[in-house]
């Protein structure tokens, strides 16, 4: 197995996120392919998490076909704005 197959693994919130926030900063990815290539089970929440950590993530819903042929309407297709500013340490 190699190393990116086996971080798929970790199911923890913050790996999840960890592994949402490099993907997004790759380009736009949408609900199904999130599920599938990040092994993230709750896009939505993931997204949460992330807007609450202070990036901002613009959503675009759209119907899409899935690999089976069906169309889901409102499929949500996520990109990222702007990151988190670091906050200055403190002297």
């Amino acid at each position: 197995m190699n190393s990116s197959r086996s971080s798929l693994r970790d199911v923890s919130a913050s790996a999840q996120c960890r592994r949402l926030v490099e993907r997004l900063r790759v380009g736009s990815i949408n609900s199904f392919e999130i599920i599938e290539e990040l092994n993230i089970c709750r896009p939505g929440a993931r997204i949460s998490d992330l807007r609450a950590d202070g990036y901002v993530i613009h959503t675009r819903l759209a119907d899409l076909i899935d690999a089976q042929g069906f169309k889901h309407p409102r499929v949500a297709t996520y990109t990222l704005i702007a990151e988190p500013v670091e906050k200055a340490a403190a002297a």
